[in-house]
């Protein structure tokens, strides 16, 4: 089965800031995209990288080193597994982010807006068995 979306679509979709949602899978990677403002949490992951590209506005990460990047349109960063980092936005920021499907959304840190694999791909499930809502 072939699937084609447009990007600005899909982020339209998105009504939480910080909530990601998978937009597609491949090679066991899910390909995810968020709208943040504000600032996350501070976390890692212990066994996996991450890649955010910035579609729209500005991404800050912090690092415990003191260190940080900020991200514009077009910019993209890989954080090493297991670097502590700290998420956060200036202004409404669209990303798309490539982990390995098994990522916890925020590591072994829990919080109220943690979002587990199954909030996250959710829509799919609605979409493919015809379900509204």
């Amino acid at each position: 089965m072939h699937h084609t979306s447009r990007l600005a679509a899909e982020f339209e979709a998105i009504d939480k800031y910080w909530s990601p949602r998978v937009i597609a899978a491949a090679n066991g990677q899910y390909v995810k995209i968020a709208k943040v403002m504000g600032d996350f949490v501070w976390h890692s992951h212990a066994g996996e990288d991450e890649f955010f590209l910035v579609h729209r506005g500005t991404f800050v990460l912090r690092y415990r080193d003191g260190s940080r990047t900020v991200l514009k349109a077009g910019d993209f960063h890989v954080v090493p597994r297991g670097v502590e980092h700290f998420p956060s936005a200036p202004e409404e920021t669209w990303i798309l982010f490539v982990e390995p499907a098994q990522t916890k959304h925020a590591g072994d840190t829990e919080t109220e807006r943690t979002r587990s694999i199954e909030e996250q791909t959710a829509h799919l499930r609605r979409e493919t068995s015809g379900i509204e809502g």
